[in-house]
């Protein structure tokens, strides 16, 4: 039987464990996605199977946040995840910009605030200040990934390719305005952090 809480509610791994679960199963998501990535760029159309190959990685994200839960969350764990939904999510946006199916504008301005948040919560995280993520920037996510769903699903890339390029605008909007958030909410967090350091 698999590691999980004992009765006494403890998880059976550690923060600090590395060869979780959850842990591998998310290494397994970042390994698949090129594959996902190269077939939309090899792809000439629209296919069911390009289609289902990203709609299995994306749903590995759930699986490893509830063995995650069921095991017991580590640190490792929290740099893993998003990092593999960047990859999932900048590389499909990257790639079907190079098809033409999606302006670059867009992505461009989704890829910087990607890489400006990872950039200051990795400097918040050397200084000891953990700000959580959002539920709406779980759903921001969710909407990312749509908008590259909808853009290799045939029915939609063919007939209604406007569905993938009203989400994708949408998946702006939301990055946008959960990076302002985030960067707002991460300033009260340092303050109170920071505060309660030193006065103790």
């Amino acid at each position: 039987m698999g590691a999980t809480q004992g009765d006494d509610g403890i998880p059976a791994f550690g923060p600090t464990a590395l060869a979780t679960p959850a842990n591998l199963v998310t290494v397994a998501r970042i390994a698949a996605s090129p594959v996902f990535i190269w077939m939309i760029v090899r792809a000439d159309e629209a296919r069911w199977l390009t289609f289902a190959v990203g709609f299995a990685v994306a749903m590995t994200d759930y699986l490893d946040g509830w063995l995650a839960r069921r095991h017991g969350t580590t640190r490792a764990g929290a740099f893993l995840d998003p990092l593999a939904d960047k990859v999932l999510v900048l590389g499909g946006m990257a790639a079907l910009v190079w098809n033409g199916q999606f302006h670059a504008v867009p992505v461009i301005v989704i890829a910087a605030r990607e890489l400006l948040i990872s950039a200051y919560r990795s400097r918040a995280g050397r200084q000891g200040i953990t700000v959580p993520a959002t539920k709406l920037a779980k759903w921001k996510t969710f909407v990312q990934l749509w908008a590259i769903g909808f853009a290799v699903m045939p029915p939609l890339a063919m007939n209604a390719h406007w569905v993938a390029t009203l989400t994708l605008w949408l998946a702006v909007a939301l990055t946008a305005w959960t990076g302002w958030s985030y960067l707002r909410s991460a300033r009260g967090v340092a303050a109170a952090q920071l505060g309660d350091d030193t006065s103790g």
